[in-house]
């Protein structure tokens, strides 16, 4: 039986290359999935090719009006919800700190941490009515330690852990976990293509070759945590945190010359 059959998900970002990974992982584990997004076309593109337990709402993450409508949805489409995964997030153009615009700082923390904070704040009361639920923040490796040249979006990621940790001891009583993730250099064009501004993509600097794991991510990698992670086989998991980086953190895996 899939792990998921009569469960609802939301999740943010549905249309990016995690996004649309994580919305056909639950889809194939028996989800009704709510793909939240601002890429109209390629939402309901998605939503047409899964079928019937799919559906598309244009989300803004920044505007609480806009998740109230998106929580609503999702309670009178498929009548509860379930799962919430806050994966919508944008990077910013390289550039060091005192060279880097208050609007760039602004709109970095207002997808990639109000966006979270909203979304917990509207689903919560919808997961209670559930009788439960998980929660899962996509952040990243770059939430882990600093990174030059990236200050709004190591910011946001890290403010994110500390608010995933805040929500996780307010709503556990209430049988609502929540959980973070820290995806490394996954294979997805938001690594691939230059952020709004920038000259140059995220993968033009991280080789994997140093990697204990000598390879890029695949979107898949993360999904099949996240699945884990909103299942039952985690219910004793709460306010934690799980790298997925192929190593990366721990520094470069140097190789010994053989003997």
């Amino acid at each position: 039986m899939p792990r998921f059959d009569n469960q609802t998900v939301l999740i943010t970002g549905g249309t990016g290359g995690q996004g649309t990974s994580h919305v056909r992982a639950f889809h194939a584990e028996g989800a009704n999935v709510m793909i939240g997004g601002l890429d109209e076309e390629r939402g309901a593109d998605l939503a047409d090719e899964l079928g019937a337990r799919v559906r598309f709402i244009r989300l803004d993450v920044t505007d609480q009006s806009s998740w109230s409508a998106a929580v609503m949805a999702a309670e009178n489409t498929f009548g509860g919800l379930n799962v919430l995964v806050n994966n919508a997030g944008v990077q910013n153009p390289p550039a060091p700190i005192e060279h880097t615009d208050q609007a760039t700082w602004s709109r970095i923390l207002d997808i990639n941490l109000t966006g979270s904070f909203l979304g917990i704040k509207v689903a919560a009361p919808a997961l209670r009515r559930a009788a439960g639920g998980s929660i899962v923040n996509i952040a990243s490796i770059m939430g882990m330690g600093g990174t030059a040249h990236y200050a709004p979006y190591v910011a946001s990621k890290w403010a994110v852990r500390g608010l995933t940790q805040t929500a996780a001891l307010e709503l556990g009583r209430d049988q609502i976990r929540v959980n973070t993730i820290h995806p490394g250099v996954i294979s997805t064009p938001f690594i691939h293509q230059p952020a709004v501004g920038a000259t140059s993509a995220i993968a033009d600097f991280y080789s994997p070759d140093p990697f204990a794991i000598p390879r890029l991510g695949d979107p898949d990698d993360v999904s099949r945590l996240l699945l884990f992670l909103t299942s039952s086989e985690a219910s004793f998991i709460t306010g934690s945190e799980y790298v997925i980086d192929g190593g990366l953190f721990l520094g470069p895996a140097l190789q010994s010359e053989p003997v």
